[in-house]
């Protein structure tokens, strides 16, 4: 899953630190989504939506580039 995350902090002039305090969650927390190494919680996901006042689609998109199909 692809986000924006370190766009919309960008945007409103915000820390990983100061994300992290604001939804609650450790600032490693804030590095590991925006590097793609962790999948957030949808709940997650939506605190970190509200907290920019956008859709989840606007931060979040997801990205079936990486699923493989198995035909036999």
């Amino acid at each position: 899953m692809r986000n924006k995350i370190k766009v919309f902090r960008a945007m409103h002039d915000l820390t990983q630190e100061d994300l992290a305090q604001a939804i609650g969650v450790t600032r490693q927390t804030i590095l590991a989504i925006e590097k793609g190494k962790y999948v957030p919680s949808l709940d997650l996901a939506f605190r970190i939506s509200r907290r920019f006042s956008v859709n989840i689609e606007e931060v979040f998109q997801y990205d079936d580039a990486h699923l493989s199909i198995d035909i036999d």
